[in-house]
């Protein structure tokens, strides 16, 4: 039996005021959004990356090329649909998922269980091997988000 692999994920965004703002598939109802050529969802981009390098995968940026017309504004559950099916390709499975968001706004506990029943959806793991924390800047730039993923993905039943 193959040894588990463990997978590290970041992204980072700067926030300007207005348009949509995404975190972890979940549309929050906030002043700030993230800017990027997709939706510029931080969480998605962070969890994808943590996937890939898991799998000893490309990372998201050149699967993903952020020149590429087509992938503007894209949705990113496209990424997580696409990591997913790598994955699976490769006969792993995720087994679990533990990320951390760090923004001052928008707060992200009020929104916690949405976004971990949305990655449930996205990756079928289980509500109880889904992690996600908020957290602040402690007085840094508040004009930008960040986000870490650590996966861990196993050999899957054949």
């Amino acid at each position: 039996m193959e040894a588990p692999r463990i997978g590290l994920g970041y992204d980072c965004h700067r926030l300007e005021v207005g348009g949509d703002c995404y975190i972890g598939g979940v549309l929050f109802d906030s002043e700030l959004a993230p800017v990027g050529h997709s939706d510029a969802d931080v969480l998605l981009h962070a969890i994808c990356d943590a996937i890939l390098g898991a799998a000893g995968l490309d990372d998201l940026g050149t699967v993903f090329k952020d020149n590429d017309e087509q992938w503007s504004d894209c949705s990113s559950s496209v990424f997580v649909e696409y990591c997913m099916k790598q994955i699976t390709e490769k006969h792993l499975c995720l087994a679990s998922l533990d990320c951390v968001v760090i923004c001052d706004n928008p707060k992200i506990s009020p929104m916690r269980s949405a976004i971990r029943q949305c990655l449930s959806e996205l990756t079928g793991l289980q509500m109880d091997r889904i992690n996600v924390k908020g957290k602040t800047t402690e007085g840094g730039d508040a004009m930008v988000i960040t986000a870490q993923a650590v996966t861990l993905l196993v050999q899957s039943e054949l």
